[in-house]
């Protein structure tokens, strides 16, 4: 959890993001699995506040609805549509189309919970 943390702190200090978006913790079968996410995704959302980011959460349909059109997309679908939507230069592992899929996620729904935050 700890090189977690020092890693991504350093891709921050690195790149200089102005935000973070995280997908929700999903349950399947494994509890002992979702444990283990959990606590990785506590110390990268840790990392992310030490920068002062600002994190959204999103659950995984709201990224697949944001990404694909439907919040019952699998894995090959929302790979497919990064390729499509976003044309990255070299073929993307699951995972790393899963981030960009909650990136654009965060994009499409930034600019209404900043009007939403306004209004309070």
């Amino acid at each position: 959890l700890g090189i977690l943390f020092r890693e991504l702190s350093e891709i921050i200090q690195v790149y200089q993001p102005s935000c973070a978006s995280v997908e929700d913790v999903f349950v399947s079968k494994n509890v002992s699995s979702a444990l283990k996410l959990g606590q990785a995704r506590g110390a990268l959302i840790a990392a992310c506040c030490h920068a002062n980011l600002e994190v959204s959460t999103y659950t995984p349909t709201a990224i697949k609805q944001a990404t694909v059109g439907h919040g019952r997309a699998d894995k090959a679908q929302v790979q497919h549509m990064i390729k499509v939507l976003l044309k990255p230069p070299l073929p993307l592992p699951e995972d790393a189309a899963d981030a960009l899929a909650a990136c654009l996620c965060h994009a499409h729904h930034a600019p209404l919970k900043k009007r939403l935050k306004n209004l309070t």
